[in-house]
């Protein structure tokens, strides 16, 4: 799943729960889970992977400015966390490319790659989810009053 994706679902947690901790656990156990339904991937290559990675991961920290500014103030701080806690198991890739490493334990490395269920040519569900998970983080956070829960 692309990295905004995962943002995206953890900005709708983090708009649910209202409570950064439980945003952040929960937005941990929301990468894994949509890691292994059918997403977009086997990229074949390191520059064909970092054609779609750079600008994912780009488009990626935008969201989270964007659902950070919009969020409202008491929910701020678990819309943060529940998006962090979304993203976190993807570091592994950056920190490969750039450490040659994870920063991650090997079995988490072995049960996150296990989980994937990727194929090329599913740009379309990763485009579903895109709006799925935006519109709905947009419909939490903008359809509440500013301020007060």
């Amino acid at each position: 799943m692309l990295v905004t994706n995962h943002v995206l679902s953890g900005a709708v947690i983090g708009a649910i729960t209202r409570r950064p901790g439980s945003a952040f656990v929960l937005g941990v156990a929301s990468h894994f889970v949509l890691d292994a339904m059918p997403h977009w991937g086997k990229w074949g290559t390191r520059s064909r992977f970092m054609r779609v990675a750079v600008p994912d991961g780009l488009t990626g920290l935008a969201t989270i400015a964007a659902m950070t500014a919009i969020a409202p103030p008491s929910a701020r701080a678990a819309v943060l966390a529940g998006m962090a806690g979304a993203a976190l198991p993807d570091l592994d890739k950056p920190s490969h490319i750039y450490f040659g490493r994870s920063p991650f334990p090997p079995a988490v490395d072995r049960f996150h790659n296990a989980i994937q269920n990727e194929a090329p040519g599913r740009a379309h569900y990763e485009a579903g989810a895109a709006v799925l998970f935006g519109l709905t983080a947009l419909a939490l956070l903008r359809g509440r009053p500013r301020g007060r829960c």
